[in-house]
């Protein structure tokens, strides 16, 4: 008697590039990063001469921090693989900028408006280029259009200009965000000088917004208050979205207390020994620090330990900025136990969101074009 042969055949799996690219998107919507990178690697193993991948492979080291390394890959795509990817140059300028390049970031913004007048990203290199102009501009604005005293005579002559001239919107607007905090402070009063309502609306979505400081918060609450807006005003506050009637709002400013300078100072001391910071962060530190203060006001933190304290507040500055430092570094640094550093880091976390607004940081001008594939 015959032996019957089963007929079913095991089909085995082909691993190609799509395997991986699949595997890769998987594990990057767990935030499992190592590992999306590994199977991201591999694709271009299997599939090498194929410019999507490599660009995928950037996006993803972009994401983890890995800015230098990715804009080689950028880089390389450009020069050696398929020219006509110009939005490499935009994510290029990106990663400068958080490089803290301005020079560079201004170069590929250029290069990239200069390829793709028509590209899929240029609104967003254009309002990048601009904000990233030399802070001047804020200040050639107010030379410019201020020589003529009885053309900016007058509340209703502001508007009327306001109203009229475009380019002044757009000067306004992107000062109202400003990294120098001396330009959001004219901003913010030149909004308030504003009539019939024309400020109103621009400065109630700043008091909204969760990303601006405090102080700049409040110092607009002033200014609607001064308008004479009446009502409910809904307002971002220790984390959450509340409305305020400022016809009521005390407004007021914390107090400044000797033991949170010396959290200040004890942090400073620590970042200065190492080689890891730049100045930038010296005042990235302080901003994070007097942000926490003013959003938990009137509450106050329970300092018992400055070390411990300030070890949270410089991981808080680690994490914004995706720096290799851990908790487990740092409580070595301060002779402390790690888990006080967690404690402290969470508390900030908490109020201010550190992860959250780093994230996004990052990824606000990436995520147009590192999408799952159907």
């Amino acid at each position: 008697m015959k032996q019957v042969k089963n007929s079913r055949k095991v089909v085995p799996l082909v691993k190609n590039a799509e395997y991986y690219f699949q595997k890769g998107n998987y594990y990057s919507r767990q935030n499992k990063l190592e590992k999306a990178l590994l199977f991201y690697k591999k694709m271009i193993e299997v599939e090498p001469h194929n410019s999507i991948n490599h660009y995928n492979l950037a996006c993803l080291l972009s994401r983890m921090g890995h800015l230098e390394k990715a804009n080689q890959v950028f880089s390389y795509i450009v020069h050696k693989m398929d020219p006509s990817m110009t939005e490499c140059y935009f994510l290029m300028a990106v990663n400068y900028g958080l490089l803290d390049d301005l020079d560079k970031t201004r170069y590929y913004l250029n290069l990239y408006l200069q390829l793709s007048p028509d590209g899929e990203m240029v609104e967003d290199a254009e309002e990048l280029f601009f904000a990233l102009s030399p802070e001047e501009d804020f200040i050639s604005f107010e030379e410019d259009h201020s020589d003529d005293e009885e053309k900016y005579r007058g509340d209703e002559e502001i508007a009327r200009h306001y109203r009229e001239d475009k380019e002044v919107r757009n000067i306004l607007f992107n000062a109202l965000y400003h990294n120098n905090e001396q330009h959001v402070e004219k901003a913010i009063r030149f909004y308030g000088s504003l009539m019939e309502g024309t400020g109103e609306q621009i400065l109630k979505e700043f008091v909204r917004n969760p990303w601006v400081k405090q102080r700049l918060r409040l110092q607009a609450l002033l200014e609607l208050k001064n308008m004479g807006i009446k009502g409910l005003v809904p307002v971002f506050m220790e984390g959450t979205l509340r409305e305020v009637d400022i016809s009521y709002y005390p407004l007021v400013a914390p107090r400044w207390q000797d033991k949170w300078q010396q959290v200040m100072d004890c942090t400073l001391q620590n970042m200065r020994l190492s080689k890891s910071y730049n100045e930038r962060f010296y005042e990235d530190v302080q901003s994070i620090w007097i942000d926490f203060l003013n959003n938990i006001y009137p509450r106050v933190p329970q300092i018992k330990k400055i070390e411990v304290w300030a070890a949270g507040l410089e991981y808080a500055l680690a994490k914004y900025h995706f720096l290799g430092i851990t908790q487990k570094m740092l409580a070595e640094q301060y002779n402390i136990s790690p888990s006080s550093v967690s404690a402290r880091y969470k508390e900030i976390n908490e109020v201010l969101h550190i992860e959250h607004r780093a994230y996004q940081n990052m990824l606000m001008y990436l995520t147009r074009r590192d999408r799952d594939k159907e």
